[in-house]
């Protein structure tokens, strides 16, 4: 979920950055891109035939207040894996900042719904455990294209299966697991929409686009710390409802097929389209990913 929406951040970052991508451009960073490009149009593939008609139809049939408190409670869940990362990574202030927007949102916020500590002021972190490995020393490794899951690193796909092994969704009944898992995914591509016309228009080589946003962002947040100052997903509108602002939603990225847990999951965050950071984008990835855990 986290990687889909930090993957639109990155995407409206590097067209306002950069305007028009160049063709083709392949980098020290990525010894695996003819693999990669293939994922990656699997990825595209699956989105535009699949994962972008069923965004679309959410968004008709459900009303915009509905969608926000949707994207708000997963958004709410993403909150705890925020804060099992920033407690590894030493972050005492960040990790008692999330603890308090989730003590807030799960209890005024009816479970997440309402997105009161925003509003309070509280900041939005953004953690997951391929950060954490990173503020370990890890390195990040080559690029990767994940199926369904989009734009990750040898290292960020370690983080991403520890993500997801620990989305709070695997700890509720099987039955009511798999319609959740369903909706943090079409409520994140729904958000992406935007994004992926962002990607559309500006890039001319989309795998490029989408591979040098993405390793942008994960080094901007791994250098901020993935703090406040990270990029939110910004306000892309409706396509049936352009000039209708949208309340206070959390923040959410993606593979091809699938989205941010990230956590959260990386979802999590697409195909295609670029996901996440400020001078750097956000998570890049492709359209649409499979939700990830938590965020």
């Amino acid at each position: 979920m986290e990687k889909m929406r930090t993957l639109a951040a990155a995407l409206a970052a590097a067209a306002l950055f950069s305007g028009c991508a160049s063709a083709p451009n392949r980098t020290a960073g990525d010894p695996l891109e003819p693999m990669n490009r293939a994922v990656f149009r699997f990825n595209d593939a699956v989105d535009q035939s699949l994962a972008v008609p069923i965004a679309k139809g959410y968004q008709k049939i459900t009303p915009h207040p509905l969608r926000t408190a949707i994207s708000n409670f997963f958004s709410n869940l993403g909150d705890l894996s925020n804060i099992a990362n920033e407690l590894l990574q030493l972050k005492i202030t960040d990790a008692t900042q999330d603890l308090m927007r989730f003590t807030m949102n799960t209890t005024f916020g009816i479970g997440g719904l309402i997105d009161f500590a925003t509003l309070a002021r509280l900041p939005k972190h953004h953690q997951d455990f391929g950060l954490t490995l990173g503020r370990w020393g890890v390195p990040s490794g080559p690029y990767l294209v994940l199926p369904v899951f989009g734009p990750s690193t040898f290292r960020d796909s370690v983080g991403l299966a520890v993500d997801v092994r620990f989305n709070p969704l695997n700890y509720i009944e099987p039955s009511a697991r798999t319609p959740l898992y369903i909706l943090q995914f079409v409520s994140a591509r729904s958000d992406m929409l935007g994004a992926t016309n962002i990607l559309q228009q500006a890039a001319l080589d989309k795998y490029s686009f989408v591979r040098d946003a993405y390793l942008q962002q994960r080094h901007s947040r791994l250098n901020s710390g993935g703090g406040a100052g990270s990029p939110a997903l910004p306000d892309y509108g409706d396509d049936d409802q352009d000039s209708s602002p949208a309340p206070a939603a959390p923040e959410a990225a993606s593979g091809a097929a699938g989205a941010e847990p990230a956590s959260g999951a990386k979802p999590a965050a697409a195909t295609t389209t670029a996901t996440p950071a400020s001078a750097a984008p956000d998570t890049a990835s492709a359209p649409a990913a499979a939700p990830l855990p938590g965020n």
